[in-house]
């Protein structure tokens, strides 16, 4: 959207937003590189110092038709929307990190997915682009992982069957779900501990 001005923007009916390109401020403090690990300092990740703080605008795959989409914009301050353009990411690697007490998206199905306590089971749901399959499971922990997506890690709980579990339940596939359940990882190995499972898999 560097072309443009300020406004919103829908595709085939759906906001992805508002835009406004404003400039950051330039500033000697601007780094090169960026890492936020380590000790916390407002001067962290100065970057991009004189350039537009955004210039793309995420939306899903799912929003887009096979063909006639229509993309609505609403300019206030004037552009050239000829110039505007689309990038496609292709995803080689998926992840997911969901808690025993994370609610289920679809509601419809919260009677069929009850634990034996009376809980309802949280599930993980890994999805590959279309065409594409689940080739790998790179890391999975359940028990109390910490971290973000390719960069997860082991906490003090952790399942020695999260891996198996979830190479049985997804490779080869384009789409799969875990349940946090009793039924897919067995005994409790750490009493009184909120149960995560993280998982990140690659496509290909």
């Amino acid at each position: 959207m560097l072309s443009m001005g300020k406004g919103m923007a829908w595709l085939n009916g759906n906001a992805i937003g508002r835009y406004w390109l404003r400039t950051s401020s330039t500033d000697d403090r601007c780094n090169s590189s960026c890492n936020y690990r380590g000790t916390f300092s407002p001067d962290k990740c100065r970057s991009g110092c004189g350039k537009p703080t955004q210039r793309w605008y995420h939306v899903p795959r799912s929003w887009f038709h096979p063909s006639g989409n229509t993309l609505v914009v609403f300019e206030e301050q004037g552009g050239d929307p000829t110039k505007i353009t689309f990038s496609r990411r292709v995803a080689t690697s998926i992840c997911s990190f969901v808690s025993e007490n994370h609610p289920s998206v679809d509601l419809e199905s919260w009677d069929r997915s009850v634990s034996d306590d009376g809980r309802v089971a949280a599930k993980v749901q890994l999805s590959c682009p279309k065409g594409k399959q689940i080739s790998s499971i790179k890391f999975a922990s359940f028990g109390d992982p910490s971290g973000t997506c390719r960069s997860y890690e082991q906490g003090s709980c952790h399942h020695p069957s999260s891996l198996s579990v979830v190479e049985k339940a997804c490779l080869n596939i384009n789409s799969c779900t875990v349940s946090l359940s009793k039924e897919g990882f067995g005994e409790d190995i750490c009493p009184g501990v909120t149960k995560t499972l993280a998982v990140e898999a690659d496509c290909s």
